[in-house]
């Protein structure tokens, strides 16, 4: 790889990582691709894997993170702490972006549940007579990509979207886009601790 191509792939790892934080974009692919376009490589075919990107955005959220940052990480984990609590019968876990401690501009919280019907967990948001819109989340799993329901509602200023796994599901995250691995995931008690330290 030559010096130029060095110096384009690690100016499309920054750009990348900007847009993630600034403009709220969580898709590294789409990151990646309009980082390389605004850039004018969009022809390239060297691009960072999604690793590096997400070293990025840790590496520029630290270094431009202030008081007003970490108060909205906190709000947000607060609002995922108190959707989690309501959906206590699902055992909930907390993931991406509010989990990892990345503020990137969007208002919005990722909880994975579990539960024998996804009917199930819409009687009990019915039941406390809280509004839901259906959707779905395609995700990686062993056995190829799977669609699974989205239940998206209004948490205090901010969105929370539940995805709705079977109950096995708890047992095996999905693979992490970022590195692959089983995806991060947090229970009440953990979001408690990042909330206490």
């Amino acid at each position: 790889m030559s010096t130029n191509d060095l110096r384009v792939r690690q100016l499309i790892i920054e750009e990348a990582a900007r847009i993630i934080l600034d403009e709220g974009v969580v898709d590294y692919g789409l990151a990646k691709r309009k980082a390389a376009e605004r850039l004018g490589a969009a022809q390239t075919r060297n691009l960072p894997r999604n690793a590096e990107i997400d070293s990025a955005v840790h590496a520029r959220q630290r270094l431009f993170e202030d008081d007003a940052d970490r108060e909205e990480l906190r709000r947000l984990r607060t609002v995922a702490l108190d959707a989690m609590t309501m959906l206590e019968p699902f055992d909930p876990r907390l993931v991406g972006p509010v989990l990892e401690g990345v503020v990137n501009r969007r208002d919005e919280i990722t909880l994975h549940v579990f539960a024998d019907s996804v009917e199930e967990v819409i009687f009990h948001l019915e039941d406390r007579g809280i509004r839901w819109r259906g959707d779905e989340r395609r995700l990686r799993t062993a056995q190829g990509h799977v669609n699974y329901p989205v239940l998206a509602f209004a948490g205090p200023d901010a969105q929370v979207e539940a995805v709705v796994f079977p109950l096995k599901g708890i047992r095996q995250a999905p693979p992490s886009p970022v590195d692959g691995r089983p995806m991060r995931r947090a229970g009440i008690r953990e979001v408690k601790g990042l909330l206490e330290g």
